[in-house]
């Protein structure tokens, strides 16, 4: 290995924090949430790893789940837009997948389709978010016609939370509670908890969790210290020095000079841009660590480089640099480049090296 830009992944420590997660609800549960794979954290390897312990996985298209399926995992796996075309059944009821419902497009292609497995169907309720999903008025008809169905082995009433990182919002109380009146008169097994409502709002927790961001170490709650010292991060970000400067009061670093010298200063280079997927956004100040020791970001991240402050610090060619991972938060780090956690662990590019560490064997 030649650049030492690497991705080094922890699949123990996702493991640790699906059982985390399920722990929340331990008698129902909980599906691992593994689209855009698995947060950048490999979808693969995070399948195989949680697969002893997992009842199904969740992926948002059927690109994701036929990987999946091509790789060995043979638990159920959840289409959480369901399907875009009607050719897609097919290998659906082969593979034992099940699909998200969301229009009536799908409920339409499902009921006119002669099938050679009944599918397990989730059925989408409309609680607020307003991007899929039927309106309560619909959800009903919906429901029904899919019980009449022969087609339809199952259906689970399936909605998303719209708010529940925000603790001070009633907007989750609301949308449960409009799932509970639909589960009245639609007497079937429910969804709605995301990684958020699975840590922090027990009356979202009904038959089925779907935890995703907390899988992989990040608490969905900002600043949140409480459940965040119970996840283990997953993913840590690294590099090295590759030159040092010295420079002067008045000095400037980088494209258009955007940071300046107010003193003698050392600045570090560091083999990562946004090429790599580190945020071209990230502004001055970005925390880093340089040997372990804290320091910050100057100057604007170029495509393959970027420039930091090693005034103080015992670095020189070659310091390790940790952008984000187990000693340095991706929560921290996210606010500096008006981002979320989320963001910087899916945009990770493939020309960083890849290190996963405690892999399943095949």
């Amino acid at each position: 290995m030649a650049r030492a830009a690497t991705l080094n992944i922890d699949l123990d420590a996702i493991a640790h924090n699906y059982r985390v997660a399920k722990s929340q609800a331990p008698k129902q549960k909980a599906l691992a949430v593994v689209k855009a794979n698995a947060y950048g954290h490999g979808a693969i390897d995070v399948a195989k790893k949680l697969e002893s312990d997992a009842p199904g996985f969740a992926v948002a298209c059927i690109e994701e789940a036929v990987e999946l399926r091509d790789a060995g995992i043979r638990k159920p796996i959840l289409l959480l837009e369901g399907f875009f075309a009607a050719d897609e059944l097919d290998y659906i009821c082969r593979h034992d997948i099940w699909t998200a419902v969301h229009n009536n497009f799908q409920l339409e292609v499902i009921a006119s389709k002669g099938l050679a497995e009944p599918l397990n169907v989730w059925l989408k309720l409309n609680t607020g978010m307003h991007r899929l999903g039927f309106s309560p008025d619909e959800y009903r008809l919906a429901y029904q016609r899919m019980k009449d169905l022969q087609q339809v082995s199952g259906i689970t009433l399936m909605s998303h939370l719209a708010s529940a990182d925000d603790l001070a919002s009633s907007e989750t109380q609301k949308q449960v509670e409009q799932l509970n009146r639909i589960h009245r008169d639609c007497p079937s097994p429910r969804s709605i908890a995301n990684s958020a409502a699975t840590m922090k709002h027990p009356v979202a927790l009904h038959d089925w969790q779907r935890p995703g961001i907390i899988l992989y170490g990040s608490s969905p709650f900002q600043g949140d210290e409480d459940v965040q010292a119970q996840l283990k991060p997953a993913m840590t970000l690294t590099s090295e020095v590759i030159a040092v400067h010295a420079l002067q009061p008045g000095d400037t670093v980088g494209y258009n000079g955007t940071w300046t010298c107010e003193r003698p200063t050392r600045i570090g280079t560091v083999a990562m841009g946004y090429a790599d997927g580190y945020p071209r956004q990230a502004r001055n100040g970005t925390p880093v660590l340089v040997n372990g020791h804290r320091t910050q970001l100057v100057g604007r991240v170029s495509m393959d480089m970027m420039t930091v402050d090693l005034t103080g610090i015992d670095a020189d060619l070659g310091s390790a640099v940790e952008f984000w991972g187990e000693h340095l938060l991706a929560n921290e780090v996210a606010p500096w480049c008006d981002t979320i956690s989320y963001s910087l662990f899916t945009s990770i590019t493939h020309r960083v090296h890849r290190k996963v560490k405690n892999c399943v064997e095949s």
